[in-house]
């Protein structure tokens, strides 16, 4: 029901996906998209929590069918599906029908030269030195 809808949103979502990395990223949508796609139906269009860890979609939570259609659709697509596969996401529709999208992936771990001193030290003599 809304996976065209969804399809009209697509690149920009796959552009701010690609952002997400530095900041929270906002998509403000047209409201009159989701309404027709409802066929009239009253709809709930907001929900919360929807996360895609790995490319996976959090089974916990019941999800409504607009977040359901949404997670589907960047599963399928190829592009989003690469950017997904490593990184945790967390996406958002509020009332005023704009989409937040969160990268929650943990930042990698930065080696200090200490850190790689001590993992050399490791690797050579299989033993770690407390006073080094």
């Amino acid at each position: 029901m809304f996976k065209p809808t969804w399809r009209k949103y697509l690149p920009v979502i796959t552009i701010l996906l690609k952002r997400s990395a530095g900041s929270e990223q906002l998509l403000n949508m047209n409201h009159t998209d989701f309404e027709r796609a409802s066929g009239g139906r009253k709809t709930k269009y907001s929900f919360n929590h929807l996360q895609l860890n790995s490319g996976r979609i959090n089974s916990d939570v019941k999800h409504n069918p607009i977040a359901k259609e949404l997670a589907e659709l960047l599963q399928e697509d190829l592009v989003t599906n690469r950017i997904l596969v490593r990184q945790r996401f967390e996406f958002e529709m509020n009332n005023e029908f704009q989409l937040i999208i969160r990268n929650n992936t943990p930042a990698p771990e930065v080696l200090t030269e200490n850190t790689a001193n001590v993992a050399e030290l490791v690797e050579t003599t299989g033993e770690v030195n407390e006073t080094e």
